[in-house]
């Protein structure tokens, strides 16, 4: 079985780059299994109704989040549906270890055409990040309720120690750990020990002629003064990151992956 996870798409740009390049990458690689990062596809803040039906619309699965989740305040209508509902609404994640009665669900259990299931997880980390609940723990109670094999996590963190210890705390009871919100890509795709795929950081789907998206001068000018202005999303040389996974269905084993940086 082959999964596709996208990073972080961010703004218009992101969004254009994905949908250029998504048909051929599943085609050529026969993926099974798509799942986007959409957390800051709407203008490099949050995600709307219409742009998780986009996102969606190009073949996604499952959309993860993160901490942007919450901007646009129309998208928590769109995420309240009932817990056993498999509609697109149930299908954009938050993540898992918010408090108790926000709007959504930070896990989900679903089923592809050809009969396998599979569960895509959300957490946040907690280091310099907003309050949340322990990402470990919450993972051991979200793990011991599923039946599928192919397990995915998005960990939505700021540090690189803290995706890390995550990885090699669930290191053969998931198919992967992939690491998303810091926006860079880093170097260490492997497989662990144990049969989880493992990336620090996936990167950014997004325009790279930036400061993590955002247009240079306004976060230049924000570091250089101190002074507040409202941050507007780049356009400029856009890529998509994603990672390719290759794993045993019948196990939920990751037998490989694969980084992908693809731009115009």
């Amino acid at each position: 079985m082959n999964i596709l996870f996208v990073g972080d798409i961010f703004g218009s740009a992101g969004r254009h780059i994905v949908r250029e390049h998504l048909p051929h990458i599943v085609e050529t690689n026969s993926v099974d299994l798509i799942v986007i990062n959409g957390e800051n596809s709407a203008g490099g803040f949050g995600i709307t109704p219409s742009l998780a039906e986009e996102i969606f619309d190009m073949g996604a699965h499952v959309i993860t989040t993160g901490n942007h989740i919450w901007d646009k305040r129309e998208i928590f209508e769109y995420m309240t549906v009932p817990a056993d509902s498999h509609e697109r609404g149930r299908r954009v994640l938050r993540p898992a270890n918010y408090a108790v009665g926000t709007p959504g669900f930070g896990v989900y259990q679903g089923e592809l055409p050809s009969g396998q299931s599979y569960a895509v997880l959300n957490l946040q980390g907690r280091v310099f990040m907003s309050s949340c609940d322990d990402p470990f723990r919450k993972a051991d109670e979200l793990i011991s309720k599923l039946t599928a094999k192919i397990i995915l996590l998005d960990i939505h963190a700021e540090t690189t120690s803290e995706k890390v210890a995550l990885g090699w705390y669930l290191d053969g009871r998931v198919t992967a750990v992939l690491g998303t919100h810091t926006h860079i890509p880093t170097a260490d795709a492997r497989v662990l020990p144990g049969g989880t795929a493992f990336i620090t950081d996936v990167g950014m789907s997004g325009p790279y002629d930036s400061v993590i998206g955002v247009e240079t001068e306004l976060v230049l000018n924000r570091f250089l003064t101190g002074m507040p202005g409202k941050f507007e999303a780049a356009k400029g040389n856009p890529k998509m990151a994603a990672v390719l996974i290759g794993c045993d269905g019948a196990t939920g084993r990751a037998y490989s992956i694969q980084h992908l940086l693809l731009g115009e």
